[in-house]
């Protein structure tokens, strides 16, 4: 396997800085592109995995997977894509095609474990796969989506996690007009389910925290917002809501939220507690609720997010950074200091 040496943004350690460091990325084979990036977005997860936190990091690690670029060349049997096309990477680059979930085109769910974007084992190279904080990447043409000429670019990179782990549980669970559905949370994850849901013509409630961010939702598109510890303004919406959306990953009573979807709701947990969360059996049993989990999309649905983000002309709420400013970028987004997403400027890489 012929391999190409290229710049890199990565950690060696768990309690090490990320720093610029050199890897290897295959040259294309007769199925792949590469991809010249151009922006990549920063997600809690490039964190938790740089820092061990979900224990079997494999060193050195590059984090990316909000991966936007131009294609630079193209093995000899690709078909979907050409030099100069504009085009995304998300959290995944392979699967193993042939299981059950893969023929449906839900390979997030892919029996043998799809093959992420970082931190996956390598079929090609026999190391780990390197993401996003890089020069340039090759991946399977059929791995590789098609970006909106229309959108502004850098805000474009969170839709590929941030806005298919939103759009994936809202499309499944059928959400659109006159339905009330409330978002839990109001970060990356949040404020793209806010714009998502707003467009599939819901009725968007937002429940946060944080009064510093009614105005902000109001901003984004939600139809009202309800400070959560308020136990007044939660009883307004007991009962009411079609479906709830819960981005948050810290501990939280979660019976407060399953308490107010009305008969059959469904509430979709996409934020990750570190604990399990409690729920009472009187939260689901009187009302028929089902309590649910979401992870992303398959490639296809995520091909359809981008159409979908392109038409109503939706992206992320951005901060554009330096790539030597991620270590900053990082302890600010363990604070929750970023509305609502970094996205780092790859350019600065070649500085």
């Amino acid at each position: 396997m012929e391999v190409k040496e290229v710049r890199a943004f990565g950690t060696e350690a768990a309690e090490a800085p990320l720093n610029q460091l050199n890897i290897n990325r295959r040259k294309p084979t007769p199925h792949d592109v590469e991809i010249d990036i151009q922006y990549c977005g920063v997600c809690h997860s490039d964190l938790h995995t740089a820092r061990n936190e979900w224990h079997g990091t494999v060193y050195p690690c590059v984090p990316g997977h909000e991966i936007v670029g131009r294609v630079i060349r193209v093995g000899e049997h690709v078909s979907k894509f050409k030099v100069g096309d504009l085009v995304g990477v998300g959290c995944m680059v392979d699967s193993c095609r042939e299981c059950q979930y893969c023929r449906e085109d839900l390979e997030q769910y892919c029996e043998k474990g799809n093959i992420q974007t970082y931190n996956s084992p390598d079929k090609h190279l026999g190391t780990q796969t390197y993401g996003g904080y890089s020069e340039s990447i090759v991946v399977d043409e059929d791995f590789v989506l098609r970006v909106p000429e229309n959108l502004d670019l850098p805000a474009v990179a969170p839709l590929l996690c941030a806005g298919i782990t939103t759009y994936s549980p809202l499309k499944h669970w059928h959400v659109g007009p006159g339905q009330k559905v409330g978002v839990v949370g109001l970060g990356g994850l949040g404020h793209m389910a806010v714009k998502i849901a707003k467009a599939m013509g819901a009725d968007v409630i937002v429940f946060t925290t944080s009064p510093s961010k009614v105005e902000d939702a109001k901003r984004l598109g939600a139809d009202d917002v309800v400070l959560s510890k308020d136990e007044a303004q939660m009883q307004r919406y007991a009962g009411k809501l079609h479906f709830v959306l819960d981005a948050v990953s810290a501990q939280h009573d979660i019976n407060a939220y399953l308490n107010l979807l009305r008969v059959d709701g469904t509430l979709a947990l996409v934020g990750a507690p570190e604990y399990p969360l409690p729920v009472a059996a009187f939260s689901l049993i009187p009302a028929r609720r089902s309590f649910a989990g979401s992870l992303i999309g398959g490639i296809a649905e995520t091909q359809e997010m981008l159409d979908f983000c392109g038409k109503h002309n939706i992206v992320s709420d951005i901060e554009l950074i330096n790539i030597q400013q991620i270590n900053e970028a990082y302890e600010r987004l363990l604070k929750g200091d970023v509305k609502y997403r970094f996205v780092i400027d790859m350019t600065s890489l070649k500085q």
